[in-house]
């Protein structure tokens, strides 16, 4: 089905997002496992897993859209040297990508391209979830103070 031009642009600049977003996860998670916090390294990493589920998603939409999907282009990576620049870093990133994609819903609808929009409102439904749990985080390191709230961090052997 020969899909909007302009639907794949805004499409592959979401593709884009997710693969900044993945890889700006990987590190955070990464680094969070070198400081031995591994309870935040998992839920890093399983955000990342998301969020290459999301890229896979629209690879899949912008093909049946007979479109060509970008993956070498990446956005600019804010990488945290601690856990609350992570953590803001990551919660302005989770900020834009509910932006993007709720203007893409309505480029979508605008379009009567429903199926991408529910593709779309799916991968949201995720990054609400994303940017909730970021806040969470955020809202215990607040409570806690940030040493108290890095020993719950640490899995015991």
């Amino acid at each position: 089905m020969k899909g909007n031009q302009k639907l794949i642009e805004t499409l592959n600049s979401l593709l884009a997002d997710e693969l900044t977003a993945i890889n700006q996860y990987m590190v955070h998670s990464e680094m969070c496992a070198s400081w031995g916090y591994e309870k935040l390294h998992q839920q890093i990493e399983k955000r990342a897993i998301v969020e290459m589920k999301h890229a896979e998603k629209l690879i899949g939409r912008i093909l049946f859209l007979e479109g060509l999907p970008v993956v070498s282009n990446l956005k600019e990576m804010h990488i945290g040297s601690d856990i609350p620049k992570q953590l803001a870093n990551d919660h302005a990133a989770e900020e834009g990508a509910i932006a993007a994609y709720n203007a893409a819903i309505k480029q979508a609808g605008e379009l009567n391209d429903f199926a991408t929009r529910e593709v779309l409102e799916r991968i949201l439904n995720d990054e609400d979830r994303h940017i909730d749990e970021i806040e969470e985080l955020q809202d215990q390191v607040s409570h806690m103070t940030l040493p108290i709230f890095l020993t719950t961090q640490v899995e015991g052997k």
